[in-house]
């Protein structure tokens, strides 16, 4: 069966922005919201609906209950192969590991 059109939930599709807001919105809470309770600035959040950045992904997927990797596949799976990319977060260096 083909559909007349494409829905954002198919596999490597990314949501739309406008999707992750509402689903936000769903739960009761928003981007800013969101920011606000992991300490970043209210914009801060943003930045995850227009670029990867697997930190804000985190905190955007743990908000609405849905896993990173459906929200937006394109930076989660290789497009020619299918396979699981690896996209480590970056951790702060203590004060105690620059100083040798």
């Amino acid at each position: 069966m083909k559909l007349p059109h494409s829905p954002t939930f198919l596999p490597f599709e990314d949501w739309h922005p406008a999707d992750i807001i509402a689903a936000l919105r769903k739960k009761g809470t928003s981007l800013a919201a969101e920011s606000r309770a992991a300490g970043l600035s209210s914009s801060t959040l943003a930045n995850a609906l227009i670029r990867p950045w697997a930190k804000g992904e985190l905190l955007i997927s743990k908000a609405i209950g849905v896993p990173v990797e459906e929200i937006w596949p394109s930076r989660y799976f290789d497009a020619q192969t299918h396979e699981p990319v690896v996209r480590p977060m970056r951790t702060r260096k203590s004060k105690a590991d620059t100083h040798v």
